[in-house]
């Protein structure tokens, strides 16, 4: 558990600022409200100190004007001041529904425009306040994170640049490949994971889930989540196995190698319930057909569990693979934008992480360990063992 006591000997490196663009607004609301509660209720200070000036607040949240010119260039401005002051800067680069108009048409941003809006916010900041920190939830870019032959680099490229900008620590979640962090490596980089918030959900929501070996298996739907899953697997006591995606190396569909069979490696899970964990869900065709085997081998449920829920191509497919019995839930994290429509699916589980993200801001703002925020195991083996005592009503699960 997060010591916050540890907190209040600490004096923060600056006052605290939370800045938050236009694609992660209602993710920023929240978080403000938690560091305004973690701040005025929780957190004892010494009253008149220095070095706590600033430290309670109404709210620390800073909205940067972001101005587009008719050419349908941009410019970026704060309103507020930032002297001297901790700066953390939040943003989704996957947030689609921010629209502005060039030529009389309406367009809606891409994460090319969220990343150049955010050099535009730290080119403001610069030179003013003390620190700079980017939480960066979806990597930009991410996807491509490692070269073959002629291609680019963009992961770690789009990291060197915002080191070479001044952004001192990176906090992102789940990424597809945290080594990027090895192309600015004096910088700070954080990779959190949704394990926790993923079990709060599934145990608020499901009554009668057995947790442990013989009635649980958590499933990697490919090698490169398998990490995820085995972690997974060993905090809940469960068993684990895998997918092996076999490719067409030969063409080239949206980017990747077209899937063309999908192989289980693992034991017996007839009867049993599954949960799927990974990264992503970007078309979802390849989680769907994952799930459907998972069924027709004798599944009991099956739980898809992924941190950011894109659904490039809307949800019609999971409709479909919903009335067909082929999955019972998907749970998804607010780190990205959520579409309303998509959450009232009677299948579909949002996992909140706005007090998560406050938490380690608060942690990083006193320049804090954040190891027993990052590796959550002892919060997880609390919540499991009280559930599987028959307490479905705890107050941690929410």
């Amino acid at each position: 558990m997060p010591d916050f006591q540890q907190l209040e000997t600490m004096i923060p490196v600056a006052p605290l600022k939370l800045v938050v663009l236009d694609s992660a607004l209602e993710l920023g609301d929240k978080v403000d409200k938690y560091l305004v509660d973690f701040r005025n209720n929780m957190h004892k200070v010494p009253a008149g100190d220095p070095a706590f000036k600033g430290y309670v607040q109404d709210s620390y949240k800073v909205i940067p004007k972001l101005d587009r010119f008719a050419s349908g260039e941009a410019k970026a401005s704060l309103n507020d001041s930032i002297r001297g002051d901790d700066l953390f800067i939040l943003m989704d680069v996957v947030n689609y529904n921010c629209p502005y108009k060039m030529n009389g048409f309406t367009n809606y941003k891409s994460p090319d425009d969220h990343y150049q809006d955010l050099k535009r916010v730290i080119a403001a900041a610069n030179g003013k306040a003390k620190r700079l920190n980017v939480i960066m939830p979806f990597l930009y870019v991410g996807r491509q994170h490692r070269r073959t032959q002629r291609e680019s680099l963009d992961a770690a490229l789009m990291f060197k640049e915002l080191a070479d900008m001044g952004v001192k620590n990176f906090i992102t979640f789940d990424a597809h490949d945290p080594r990027i962090s090895n192309s600015a490596p004096l910088n700070g980089f954080d990779n959190f994971m949704a394990t926790y918030q993923f079990m709060k959900e599934l145990l608020f929501n499901i009554d009668d889930l057995i947790v442990d070996k013989d009635h649980l298996i958590v499933i990697s739907p490919d090698e490169g989540a398998l990490d995820r899953a085995v972690y997974f697997a060993n905090v809940l006591g469960a068993d684990t196995g895998m997918f092996y995606k076999r490719r067409d190396y030969a063409h080239v569909v949206n980017g990747t190698n077209p899937i063309v069979a999908h192989e289980f490696l693992g034991s017996n899970i007839k009867g049993k319930d599954v949960i799927i964990v990974d990264d992503m869900i970007s078309s979802g065709a390849s989680m769907i057909d994952t799930s459907k085997q998972l069924k027709e081998m004798g599944a009991k449920r099956v739980f898809i569990a992924c941190t950011f829920g894109l659904f490039t191509d809307g949800m019609d497919k999971f409709d479909d693979a919903y009335e067909r019995r082929e999955f019972d839930y998907i749970i998804s994290t607010n780190l990205t934008y959520q579409n309303p429509e998509y959450m009232r699916r009677p299948y579909y589980l949002v996992a909140d992480m706005s007090k998560y993200i406050a938490t380690i801001i608060d942690f990083v703002n006193h320049d804090a360990s954040t190891s027993n925020i990052l590796i959550p195991t002892s919060k997880i083996h609390e919540i499991v063992k009280k559930y599987n005592e028959g307490d479905h009503t705890l107050s941690e699960l929410r």
